[in-house]
């Protein structure tokens, strides 16, 4: 039976990729709905590029169906599914300008009158006056709006983009995420966006799918994976976050009270665990620009209702915007908090007696038997 609500939706079903024992994606059902802007984000190694590369049919998949709206393209190869794809590395072609690059999939396919399509693509990329030119001419970014105009030219459903951004400069990078939404947004088509950078992932994406060890740890609108992680994998990864070992002392219908370091903290029960119990071991977290800090002798101005912990600065940096402080406390050591650098206050340097304080709603909760480092980018895995 057809279902006319997933027409256009791009559906995994128990897909996976195995080489001999190691598993690149274990079994997985996701959904990507037509139209929309999906990442699939993730460290290396974590199957994102493999689940890419199945939906292409670049790769074949060891279990599982890849449907296309309502058509099953699991044993098509890739130049028979309506999906066309975007490298890091954009593969143009070097002795070829700019109009025949992005023409070259319509003269391929026999199409003569390529002049208004392809004009309607430099319109979109916002490249007319680049059309005489080839492309070892243009920036990295141009280069990279081009391989985007030559693969929308043959009227994809789907657009898959592996680490488009990769190449480019942080600068460069952030104007092309928003060049990128733009696009997609004119054209309505679903794009699927793999990649390791989670600001890239938050600017551009309707929804992000969360990729670890084969597996989708969570899915969900940027914000809400932001805000509320289901695990110590996507509250370390997506950003920072202060995770506090505590135990349950009351469970309540709508809050729970935790130990943590000698004090007591306070948060909504929606956002911790269901099966919560007083007694239970729980991982409390706070985001570090959701606390402020107040000097210890100041502590009494520190509105009633806020959760508290006192500490001592171990380190801060300026860094422009906000100042970034390390705090070390009976609750956690090197604790996070970003402040923002609306006033600076003299007295919040390295070694000054503090309390952090925030609004019990910004904290969440989550299964202490999780690996409380899950997700924490090393500088050797970074580099």
């Amino acid at each position: 039976m057809t279902d006319t609500n997933t027409g256009g939706d791009v559906r995994l079903t128990g897909i996976s990729k195995t080489y001999g024992s190691f598993h690149a994606v274990r079994p997985l059902d996701l959904t990507v709905p037509q139209g929309s802007f999906f990442a699939l984000l993730g460290a290396s190694g974590c199957g994102k590029t493999t689940t890419l590369r199945m939906i292409a049919g670049l790769e074949d998949p060891t279990t599982g169906t890849v449907f296309l709206g309502d058509q099953d393209v699991t044993d098509l190869p890739p130049y028979k599914r309506p999906v066309n794809t975007v490298f890091q590395s954009y593969a143009l072609f070097p002795h070829l300008d700019i109009y025949e690059n992005i023409a070259f999939g319509l003269r391929r396919r026999g199409v003569r009158s390529v002049r208004k399509q392809v004009g309607e693509m430099l319109d979109l990329v916002q490249l007319g006056d680049k059309a005489k030119q080839k492309p070892h001419q243009l920036s990295g970014g141009q280069q990279q709006r081009v391989a985007v105009a030559r693969a929308l030219i043959n009227h994809p459903r789907v657009l898959l983009l592996d680490e488009p951004l990769g190449a480019l400069d942080l600068k460069l990078r952030r104007q092309m995420q928003l060049e990128l939404k733009r696009i997609q947004t004119e054209v309505g088509i679903t794009f699927i966006h793999v990649t390791h950078d989670q600001e890239e992932a938050m600017t551009m994406a309707d929804q992000v799918a969360v990729m670890n060890g084969g597996r989708v740890e969570q899915l969900g609108a940027p914000a809400d994976l932001y805000e509320n992680p289901r695990t110590t994998f996507v509250a370390n990864f997506l950003g920072t976050s202060n995770l506090i070992a505590a135990e349950v002392a009351e469970a309540g219908d709508s809050d729970l009270v935790v130990k943590a370091g000698g004090g007591t903290l306070r948060l909504p029960a929606a956002r911790c665990p269901a099966t919560a119990r007083a007694g239970d071991r729980v991982l409390v977290g706070i985001r570090p620009e959701k606390i402020s800090l107040t000097p210890a002798e100041d502590a009494a101005s520190v509105p009633d209702g806020r959760n508290r912990v006192t500490g001592r600065i171990a380190d801060s940096s300026f860094i422009g915007v906000s100042t970034q402080y390390v705090v070390n406390s009976p609750a956690g050591a090197e604790l996070q908090v970003y402040e923002q650098n609306v006033d600076r206050r003299a007295g919040l340097v390295p070694g000054a007696e503090v309390v952090l304080h925030w609004d019990p709603v910004h904290t969440f909760g989550l299964d202490a038997d999780q690996d409380i480092d899950a997700g924490v980018e090393t500088v050797e895995a970074a580099s």
